[in-house]
């Protein structure tokens, strides 16, 4: 199944929306639910896209596949996937602290954050001071 960009720009609307609204309702104690249920959306999405990224990456690794800048494309859908992973702990992390199941200090939680930042700099770096070597 094949998304266009139009499907794929509003089912992030839908679900950024879906969480926003969640999130404003929880903030003004209108809701009293679990900081886990109110992240749902944003994990439900994350689902999707690991999911959508693993597909691409097993498709590429099949033998018939077209060889031309295959490594290249590998390792970048491989740093999506670890992006989204980080982003998945950096939720869990912070919906734990929210709930407070864990005494953890706020720097220890935003760890996964800031690795995914770190990381997202480097792969900015990267695309930008690349030289081609032909």
């Amino acid at each position: 199944m094949k998304m266009s960009l139009a499907q794929r720009v509003l089912l992030s609307w839908i679900f950024t929306l879906i969480f926003l609204i969640m999130l404003v309702l929880k903030l003004d104690s209108k809701i009293h639910w679990s900081w886990f249920l109110i992240f749902l959306p944003v994990w439900i999405f994350d689902t999707v896209l690991i999911l959508m990224l693993i597909v691409k990456m097993a498709g590429r690794c099949k033998t018939d596949f077209d060889p031309r800048d295959r490594e290249h494309s590998l390792k970048k859908r491989l740093w999506y996937l670890m992006a989204l992973l980080l982003k998945v702990a950096f939720c869990l992390t912070l919906c734990s602290h929210l709930e407070r199941l864990t005494d953890t200090w706020v720097s220890v939680v935003c760890v996964p954050l800031w690795a995914l930042l770190v990381g997202a700099l480097v792969e900015l770096g990267h695309s930008v001071f690349h030289f081609r070597r032909d």
